[in-house]
């Protein structure tokens, strides 16, 4: 599908709106999100998705609809894990509760800019070298591999090289001042300089490690369609619902105890309908003396079906495995979910930045 400069430039522009409206309405003043908030924000994001590809339907024909459609189903279940790890940052940071959202949304438009210039490499590259689907799916099969094998494995977050560069730069305050990222105060010597807060450090982490999940999630749908722009705006409309996700799955993410396996079903499922492409299009001249070779080849409504399948299996049984068989550890369920929970005291941040927030344990490694 060829797509002019000003079709990207629009729909850029009017993601961007979406976004800055979010921004005005949700986050016109820290609050701790409600259930009910985020189920209708939730509502909302698919609702665009599905309008969206409506449009796709209408103006580009069934082939790039399904493609989107099946690009994005994937794109969003993919990151539902990324909320375990996002959880875990949230802890090692201590992020006040009123806060969460704020973090979050900056968290993912750092996350959309380094997704776009993935997409355009990646776009980039799969025009230019075919044989790199053989690698994208042996990849895809491998991380499957990792994925249920380690899915019940503890995790701990760490910070990478880029955040323990910013506190080698910058000093880290050990308290949140409202939702600034920077400010001025006096140092050990009575000398006033720029600190960072801890929130711009876990806006980092989130947008940095949502970068990594990305490394599984690109070659994953570069398998379901080759379509640069179907790619990019798959994965917006993907990121920008996970934040309202966040807030309104909640204690349901402890109950998915099947969500590894059927991610890594989906993800072993893409890598061989990515070989078999490669495959089918072969040039390797070591391969069949580079020619292609007669194999079938997974269709885009196949795989829809497949994805959507797996999901749908994957969350009844996690569901039924919870309900029936109590030994399955759900946490207290007298305790809030640690999504919404806050151990320490928060300061009213609507009132404007003080010096005497929340305090924010340091998270160096």
């Amino acid at each position: 599908m060829t797509v002019p400069f000003w079709v990207w430039a629009l729909t850029i522009v009017g993601l961007l709106a979406v976004l800055a409206l979010d921004l005005a309405i949700v986050g016109r003043r820290p609050h701790a999100v409600s259930v009910r908030e985020a189920a209708r924000w939730v509502g909302v994001y698919v609702g665009l998705a599905v309008l969206f590809a409506v449009g796709l339907f209408l103006v580009a024909g069934q082939d790039a609809a399904t493609e989107f459609v099946a690009g994005y189903v994937t794109e969003y279940s993919l990151s539902v894990d990324n909320l375990f790890v996002f959880l875990l940052i949230m802890s090692a940071f201590a992020v006040p509760k009123v806060l969460q959202h704020r973090v979050l949304l900056f968290g993912i438009l750092i996350a959309l800019v380094l997704r776009g210039a993935f997409i355009l490499a990646g776009a980039a590259v799969v025009s230019r070298f075919s044989w790199v689907f053989y690698l994208f799916g042996a990849f895809l099969v491998a991380t499957a591999i990792k994925v249920v094998t380690s899915g019940d494995e503890d995790e701990e977050f760490r910070e990478n090289a880029a955040l323990r560069l910013v506190r080698r730069v910058l000093p880290v305050t050990d308290d949140y001042v409202g939702a600034r990222s920077f400010i001025r105060r006096a140092d050990a010597h009575g000398r006033r300089r720029l600190w960072v807060t801890p929130m711009l450090m876990v806006m980092l982490a989130i947008g940095m490690t949502d970068l990594l999940f990305a490394l599984d999630s690109i070659p994953a749908i570069f398998g379901l369609t080759r379509d640069p722009y179907i790619v990019f705006t798959a994965n917006v409309f993907a990121l920008m619902g996970l934040r309202q996700l966040y807030f309104l799955l909640g204690g349901l993410l402890q109950k998915l105890v099947y969500l590894s396996y059927g991610l890594g079903v989906i993800l072993a499922f893409i890598g061989v309908k990515l070989v078999l492409e490669a495959l089918h299009t072969n040039t390797l001249p070591f391969l069949n003396a580079g020619e292609p070779l007669d194999v079938p080849v997974i269709g885009i409504e196949l795989s829809l079906a497949v994805i959507v399948g797996v999901l749908l299996v994957t969350t009844v049984a996690s569901l039924v495995k919870v309900r029936y068989f109590p030994e399955v550890p759900e946490g207290d369920a007298d305790e809030p979910s640690d999504l919404h929970r806050t151990d320490h005291p928060v300061a009213d941040a609507s009132s404007g930045p003080t010096e005497s927030s929340s305090r924010a344990p340091s998270s160096r490694s």
